[in-house]
């Protein structure tokens, strides 16, 4: 039976218990992470937690809705047990009638074809880091391997010691510039997981220098269910020049490999980010994203016009 459950209600404890010795489960479902960047989430669970399903709720002009939290590319449900389209359908028609809206990304292994809702397919890559160095390099574009040629010409190197808050302001000085949807609460939510990652031994934050000792590009990287996630990167113009979060990812598949792990890139739909991480020999993986819209038709109008005003407002 799938009930639904307030953030009150839940069982933390029974909640990670699942979220640790499920099939697909991924550091953005502990309840460490979600209570960070959707504090008052919900759930639909089955049974004595073998299958669970977050509930990101928003409300606004008196409107219940669902959404995808920043910092999590992917959750949906997450299970201990045999997943089908069937379960998948029967989770998503649980969805309590108060919720009008919604917008939300399932995993990879939430497989679905069809439903009274809107399906969209979006892109991820993985690349699993059990085979050695070599064999992973072999596989590397022939473009990418001139170009950490060149990272290694220009004196790069790399620490495991640089600062969460580095690493964001890198990001912030340069392309975070043009990113208008993540505002200042997002970057506080982003240092408070860092941090308790760390603490967890769950996140590692990567720098990189140019042969000046100037921090040129970084990244943060979560660790959990035996996958490694590209959480998150900055990257300064000089460092563009010289490659350095391509350095950056071979250092770190350098350091990974050889181990029964999953590298994660975390996305993605643009075209250009797309084939960088295609040029590292991974994997694509589609994940869906669903979206439902049950508002009356004047006010399903209004709000999709806000929508598109917004997206060429950016």
């Amino acid at each position: 039976m799938i009930r639904q459950l307030n953030n009150s209600e839940i069982d933390k404890k029974k909640w990670d218990d699942c979220v640790r010795e499920s099939f697909n489960g991924m550091i953005y479902a502990y309840s460490w992470y979600l209570d960070i960047v959707a504090e008052d989430w919900q759930a639909l669970i089955e049974d004595d937690y073998e299958r669970i399903f977050p509930l990101i709720a928003g409300y606004k002009w008196k409107i219940h809705y669902l959404y995808q939290p920043v910092f999590t590319q992917q959750l949906g449900i997450i299970s201990r047990k045999i997943l089908t389209e069937e379960v998948v359908i029967s989770f998503l028609n649980a969805i309590p009638g108060k919720f009008k809206f919604a917008e939300i990304n399932l995993n990879t292994l939430n497989k679905i074809e069809s439903g009274n809702f809107k399906i969209l397919r979006w892109q991820n890559f993985e690349l699993d880091l059990i085979n050695s160095y070599e064999n992973l390099y072999r596989s590397y574009s022939t473009n990418l391997k001139r170009n950490l040629k060149k990272a290694t010409t220009a004196g790069l190197t790399i620490s495991k010691n640089a600062k969460p808050d580095e690493i964001i302001d890198l990001f912030r000085l340069n392309r975070g510039k043009k990113i208008k949807f993540l505002k200042e609460d997002h970057y506080l939510k982003l240092k408070r997981l860092s941090y308790l990652g760390i603490y967890k031994g769950l996140i590692s934050v990567y720098g990189v220098y140019s042969n000046h000792n100037h921090l040129v590009a970084g990244g943060i990287f979560a660790r959990s269910n035996n996958k490694m996630i590209f959480l998150f990167s900055g990257l300064s113009e000089e460092g563009k020049e010289m490659h350095a979060v391509a350095f950056l990812l071979d250092s770190f598949i350098k350091e990974h490999a050889q181990h029964p792990l999953t590298f994660d890139f975390e996305g993605s739909n643009d075209p250009n980010l797309a084939r960088f991480y295609q040029s590292f020999g991974s994997s694509l993986c589609m994940y869906p994203h669903i979206q439902f819209n049950r508002l009356p038709f004047p006010i399903r109008l209004g709000v999709s016009l806000i929508k598109w005003i917004k997206k060429f407002a950016c």
